[in-house]
């Protein structure tokens, strides 16, 4: 539960997976899972819109996919039949443990969506879309927890009955607590956290209690792998790996996090004082998260896109970050080291500005699926005319000759005007949060845009943690 409480306690049956042997007992195990984009998506457009969020549940979801492979399982301790004790079980279903369980369930799932008329998104395939004349309904599935939500509350209820007829859920009513994200209705929109996630995370660290700092990262801080190693390494792992999950409600570590995860082979004192640093961040910041708001222009996708050109001090390599907003909603983001060296300031933008296409060329599909139209193409912005202009004119090949060809896919979104690129002044350019450390003052800035803000229901009582960064 939100609050830390334990709802109810769970005992079950699981198979020994570990002794299954790949294309005897089993073959594919991957199953696909919501992406975080995609909630903040469905989320802008439900707020947009005014439509409910509802959360459901599936009990003992895996126990309900079928199986497709003939699996043998041992008589489980204390259930054994005393009339046949060496003999086996032959599983029908899938059972927790079995290494396609995860897959079985999904497949299950998914063809009763289709039956009753859903189609999977091909953008997602964890999206399932029901559209029929003027009504429509989106699905999220990640595992076992579903979010729900469409234009027409009754035929919400009629599908809810369904599923409760065909799997054992339980409807936990309105969107709360989804995935370790805290869920609030306001005035005019919803506001999502994950402050439970990110105390533990500060309990964990033995940092609760610590004193916060405005900014997640020294200004003009670059890591390195010099240094004297770090003493316990699967600590700085752990905690990394947390802190990776809360960037999902708090774009303005994401940098700071893409820093510290590059050591994670070999951690010195100097990343786990970064790692202190962060959390310590955090710390000053629980009670803040994303925001989400209707919009005059809720259908316009914006990006913004830049790069720090050569800021990794072992491989030179740059550091490139974008933003992308939904109306006012931002729904995506990135801050990721480049995968070679680029010669060049201008070279460095232009592979983040292809990187960003890319994102904006499925988050396009990603709307099309959900049967919203985009009143114009998406809107680049970039500081660096010179990338602009190298996306644009073909003439300056010279310049741009060794550029992998994959990247050049940019220029022709450009030419067949699917996509629309445009400077913007450096002072104004928010995606500098996610490849750089700044300045308290120009943190400041770009964090109020990226809808970041306290939670509304949260009452200021002037503690240390209360404290706007």
């Amino acid at each position: 539960m939100p609050d830390g409480s334990i709802d109810r306690l769970k005992a079950r049956l699981v198979a020994k997976g570990y002794t299954q042997i790949p294309g005897l007992d089993y073959t594919d195990t991957f199953s696909p899972i919501i992406k975080a984009t995609t909630v903040r998506v469905v989320l802008s457009l439900a707020v947009t819109n005014k439509w409910p969020l509802r959360q459901l549940d599936v009990k003992n979801a895996f126990l309900n996919g079928h199986l497709t492979e003939q699996v043998y399982m041992e008589q489980p301790p204390g259930y054994i039949d005393p009339r046949f004790p060496n003999h086996i079980c032959q599983l029908k279903k899938a059972l927790h443990g079995l290494k396609q369980a995860p897959r079985a369930w999904f497949q299950r799932f998914s063809s009763f969506l289709t039956q009753l008329g859903f189609y999977c998104s091909r953008a997602d395939t964890s999206l399932f879309v029901f559209h029929r004349k003027s009504d429509i309904i989106y699905l999220l599935l990640y595992v076992d927890d579903i979010i729900i939500t469409g234009n027409n509350s009754s035929l919400l209820h009629s599908f809810t009955c369904k599923l409760h007829f065909e799997f054992a859920t339980k409807d936990l009513g309105s969107l709360s607590y989804f995935l370790g994200l805290e869920a609030t209705s306001t005035t005019d929109g919803l506001f999502i956290s994950q402050l439970k996630y990110a105390r533990d995370i500060l309990t964990r660290a033995q940092l609760l209690d610590s004193k916060p700092v405005h900014t997640p990262m020294v200004v003009s801080q670059h890591l390195s792998s010099d240094g004297s190693i770090f003493s316990d390494p699967t600590l700085y792992r752990s905690l990394v790996g947390a802190l990776q999950y809360l960037t999902i409600t708090c774009p303005d570590i994401a940098h700071a996090v893409n820093s510290v995860s590059q050591f994670l082979h070999s951690p010195t004192n100097d990343h786990f004082l970064a790692v202190k640093r962060i959390l310590r961040y955090v710390k000053g910041t629980l009670h803040f998260g994303l925001t989400f708001r209707s919009s005059a222009t809720p259908t316009t996708l914006v990006a913004y896109s830049d790069a720090d050109w050569a800021g990794c001090l072992d491989t030179r390599r740059s550091t490139s970050g974008y933003s992308i907003y939904l109306g006012n909603n931002l729904v995506s983001w990135s801050a990721k080291k480049q995968p070679i060296v680029s010669r060049s300031s201008c070279e460095s933008e232009y592979r983040a500005l292809a990187l960003t296409a890319a994102e904006l060329l499925w988050l396009t599909h990603l709307l099309c699926d959900l049967k919203v139209s985009l009143p114009q193409w998406p809107l680049l912005l970039c500081d660096n005319k010179s990338a602009i202009f190298l996306s644009s004119n073909p003439v300056s090949h010279k310049r741009a000759k060794h550029v992998e060809l994959d990247y050049h896919f940019l220029r022709e979104l450009v030419l067949a005007d699917k996509l629309r690129t445009q400077y913007v002044p450096s002072h104004l350019q928010v995606v500098d949060i996610f490849t750089k450390s700044v300045p308290k003052a120009l943190f400041q800035f770009f964090w109020s845009k990226l809808n970041i803000s306290s939670n509304p229901t949260f009452s200021l009582r002037g503690g240390v943690e209360d404290h706007q960064p």
